[in-house]
C-alpha cells in the first residue's frame, strides 16, 4: 500500500519509519506528553507526535555545535528559521519533502484540518525568542506565550477533536498556563542566557531588581514575586480545565493528565519554598501515575 503525497508516493514502511522517528523525538524531549499520549488512539497519537516533532524541526535544520563556531551564529539561525517556514509552505502546497518529520506532518495534514497560520505563528514565536530578552509587562509576555505554546495546543486540538468552539479559548489558556510554568521552572537556566521572562513592571511591584535576579539572590521579595507568578499560572490552569469536557472523549485523559501533571510543577516549586535558583523543579513519575484515576473520574 502507498500514500500519495503530491506527486510522490511514500510506501507504508517509509511512512511508519517517519512516524517512529517522531515518536522517538517526543519520547526524548517531551516526557510528560509522551507518557500522557499513551491514552490516545493510535491515529491521534502518531499525528500528535508529528506536530510536536515539527515544533522541534529547527533542531534538525540547525547544527548548534557548528553554529557556535561561526562568526554570525544568529544570522545562520535566522536562515534556518526561514528554511523551516519555507518547508512548511511546501507541504501545505501539497508538495513533498523527503524528511521523516515532514513526511509525517504531510500525512497528518491529509487527515486533520490544521490551519496554516498556526505553525507560522509558532515560527513567529521562535523569532521573538531570538530577538526579545525582556518583557515590559504581562500583556507582552502573554503574546509570546500564545505564539510558542497556545498555538501548539490549537494545532493538537484539531487532532484531539472537540464538539464546541468554546474549547478554543480554553486551549489558549492551557498553553499560557504551561508556558508560564516552563518559565518559572527554567528561571535559572534562562537567566544564565541573559533571558528574563518575568515582566519588568512586576519586578518593580515586588521591589526586586534585575541585578538581584541575574545574581540569583533569594530573599523575601523574590518569594513574593514567585508566589504572584504561580497564582497567575494557576488562574490559567483553572480556566483551561473547564474546556477539557469539550474535547472528544478519547482525548480527555491525555489533555487532563498533561494539565494536572504540568500544574504539579508549580506545587513542587512551592514545596521548595520557591527557591528555583537552588534546584530545578520536576514531578517524579510516581506522582504522575497517581493522577491517572483522578483524571479519569473527573473528565470521563
Amino acid at each position: 500500500m502507498t500514500y500519495n503525497l503530491s506527486n510522490k508516493k511514500v510506501d507504508t514502511n517509509k511512512l511508519n519509519l517517519a512516524y517512529s522517528h517522531c515518536k522517538f523525538i517526543t519520547k526524548t524531549y517531551a516526557k510528560t506528553f509522551y507518557f500522557t499520549s499513551n491514552f490516545l488512539p493510535e491515529n491521534k497519537k502518531n499525528a500528535a507526535y508529528a506536530v510536536y516533532s515539527f515544533c522541534r524541526y529547527i533542531d534538525d535544520i540547525v547544527d548548534l555545535k557548528s553554529i557556535n563556531q561561526e562568526k554570525n551564529p544568529e544570522e545562520t539561525i535566522f536562515i534556518a528559521i526561514e528554511k523551516w517556514r519555507s518547508d512548511l509552505k511546501t507541504i501545505y502546497n501539497g508538495n513533498f519533502i523527503d524528511h521523516p518529520i515532514m513526511i509525517s506532518l504531510k500525512d497528518t495534514l491529509s487527515k486533520f484540518n490544521i490551519p496554516q497560520n498556526l505553525p507560522n505563528e509558532l515560527i513567529d514565536g521562535v523569532v521573538m525568542d531570538m530577538t526579545i530578552k525582556r518583557y515590559d509587562n504581562f500583556e507582552n509576555l502573554r503574546t509570546y506565550c500564545y505564539k510558542v505554546a497556545s498555538v501548539v495546543g490549537l494545532m493538537t486540538m484539531e487532532i484531539f477533536g472537540y464538539n464546541d468552539k468554546s474549547a478554543i479559548e480554553y486551549a489558549i489558556d492551557m498553553g499560557i498556563a504551561m508556558q508560564l510554568t516552563n518559565i518559572l521552572r527554567d528561571i535559572k537556566e534562562d537567566a544564565e542566557k541573559n533571558r528574563i521572562y518575568i515582566p519588568k513592571d512586576e519586578f518593580e511591584k515586588f521591589d526586586y531588581s534585575e541585578n538581584e535576579f541575574l545574581n540569583f539572590i533569594y530573599n523575601k521579595n523574590f518569594i513574593n514575586l514567585m508566589r504572584y507568578q504561580i497564582e497567575r499560572a494557576n488562574y490559567y490552569y483553572d480556566r483551561a480545565e473547564k474546556g477539557i469536557k469539550y474535547l472528544d472523549r478519547d482525548s480527555r485523559m491525555t489533555v487532563g493528565l498533561m494539565c494536572k501533571n504540568y500544574r504539579k510543577i508549580l506545587n513542587e516549586i512551592e514545596s521548595m519554598d520557591f527557591n528555583v535558583y537552588n534546584s530545578r523543579a520536576y514531578v517524579p513519575f510516581y506522582k504522575k501515575i497517581l493522577n491517572v484515576p483522578r483524571v479519569y473520574l473527573e473528565f470521563n
